[in-house]
């Protein structure tokens, strides 16, 4: 990936900037995920997936989805379950139905991304389903890839149970991202979003902190509205943009119904990967000077007063990727120290 952390990154130690916080290039922040997923049990090609999954969203300014969640990960209800290696249970030249052996979605879902792509290279386009798997992490990374392959990626998720449909009070599908990656003349033009009014890893991460959430994303176990993050995570969360979210969240839904969620082991997770070769429609050099000069002219649409740019999706990620590969991250003293601290083997080997 062009965007995976360099091993050669120049190292400094690491660097408390406050009591409460602390410093570290990409390449220790890398280091420091590999080595706490070993530890707990993962051997080290998942570990290292899964850590420069983690590192990728930090550096692009998502702390809550960066190393964090490696604790988010060690303390999964599924990760004491037992594990089988990755499993194709249906496949055509174009597609292939995929059980993800109980193992994490970080892993399992960049390996659908590369499946996807090498159906795409050889028939215009790759169609993956994934099941049994849980906690893919940032969509983004996933369909990014594809697009430096000079693919279209398209992924969706329908997920655990957490998120209560308009005038609910109890929780009836998941967060249910969409993710889109586009090639253009210069980097993928990429499209992430969850469907929830929140995010479920960020709001672990705001219980790990003590803090308060906004108001209007979540209700309580009672049905009413709370920024307590332990209520929220005791109730619901909400969708966003009501009714108009609820729809996306169920294209997602049923969409991870046809990547095969009726054969997922907790009858939610239904992870799908899709890439499609531009010409199957348009050369691929004329669709990526076309996308560019269009996303050139939305950019340069007039502004209104006080505005000093059009943003589009993902060009902060992208700008802030640059900056924190430069400056490294930051992050809490009691995440580095408890990554820094896992216990020893939590995680069965596969069963096969």
């Amino acid at each position: 990936m062009d965007f995976a952390i360099d091993d050669n990154t120049d190292e400094s130690p690491m660097k408390q900037i406050s009591p409460e916080r602390v410093q570290l290039t990409a390449a220790e922040g890398r280091t420091l995920g590999i080595n706490a997923l070993m530890k707990a049990g993962y051997d080290e090609e998942q570990a290292t997936v899964i850590a420069e999954h983690v590192m990728d969203a930090a550096l692009c300014g998502y702390e809550y989805s960066g190393l964090p969640k490696i604790l988010n990960v060690i303390e999964h209800r599924n990760l004491v379950k037992p594990r089988r290696r990755l499993k194709t249970v249906y496949e055509t030249p174009i597609s292939a139905l995929v059980d993800g052996g109980n193992n994490c979605g970080m892993y399992t879902l960049m390996r659908a991304a590369e499946m996807a792509i090498a159906k795409a290279k050889e028939h215009g386009i790759g169609i993956i389903g994934m099941n049994n798997s849980w906690m893919s992490g940032r969509g983004a990374i996933f369909v990014e890839t594809i697009a430096r392959a000079g693919m279209i990626g398209i992924h969706t998720v329908s997920s655990t149970r957490h998120v209560a449909p308009p005038g609910a009070a109890k929780p009836a599908y998941g967060t249910n991202p969409l993710s889109f990656g586009f090639p253009t003349a210069g980097d993928p033009f990429v499209i992430d979003m969850g469907t929830s009014a929140f995010m479920s890893t960020d709001l672990q991460f705001r219980q790990r902190r003590k803090e308060l959430i906004p108001e209007g994303v979540a209700i309580d176990k009672d049905g009413k509205p709370t920024r307590d993050a332990d209520a929220a995570a005791q109730g619901e969360l909400l969708a966003f943009g009501g009714y108009k979210g609820f729809a996306l969240a169920m294209a997602a839904q049923a969409l991870g119904v046809f990547a095969g969620s009726g054969r997922d082991q907790e009858g939610n997770y239904g992870y799908l990967m899709m890439a499609l070769k531009p010409d199957l429609l348009l050369p691929l050099d004329e669709y990526r000077k076309q996308l560019s000069e269009t996303l050139s002219r939305i950019k340069a649409t007039p502004k209104q007063p006080g505005v000093t740019d059009i943003r589009l999706p993902g060009e902060r990620s992208f700008k802030e990727r640059e900056k924190l590969l430069r400056e490294g991250i930051v992050i809490d003293k009691f995440i580095y120290e408890r990554l820094s601290n896992i216990p020893e083997g939590k995680l069965p080997p596969f069963s096969e």
